[in-house]
């Protein structure tokens, strides 16, 4: 069992930054992956950055590579998502996600609210 915990949100201005965290605690393994979704007012959630706990390969949906950069810090079991340059279109609930041993847990999500 794993969980995942997301804190970091909040009200930022057009061009602005953010910096969402994600604590994991329970059974994590260096196989693991972790990533960070996101899910917009009337859309559907989708994949916004990705990290291997053990190699730190990551994975970006192009609309934010260049913005976001997603990090780690093993000894704490936190994943980190840097936003820089926010775009009102970056408006959405942030969800963390662990996948481990093939199963998917989700954290309650953070809300990030970007204004124009």
């Amino acid at each position: 069992q794993v969980h995942v915990v997301e804190s970091g949100g909040g009200l930022v201005q057009a061009g602005g930054s953010l910096r969402l965290s994600c604590a994991a605690s329970g059974r994590t393994f260096s196989s693991d992956t972790m990533g960070w979704f996101r899910q917009a007012p009337g859309k559907e959630r989708e994949f916004v950055a990705s990290i291997t706990w053990s190699g730190g390969n990551t994975y970006y949906v192009d609309s934010v590579k260049g913005r976001f950069t997603i990090s780690r810090d093993n000894a704490k079991n936190t994943v980190y998502l840097q936003m820089n340059s926010l775009k009102p279109e970056d408006t959405a609930v942030y969800y963390c996600n662990c996948r481990s041993l093939g199963i998917s847990y989700w954290g309650k999500g953070t809300l990030v609210t970007v204004s124009s």
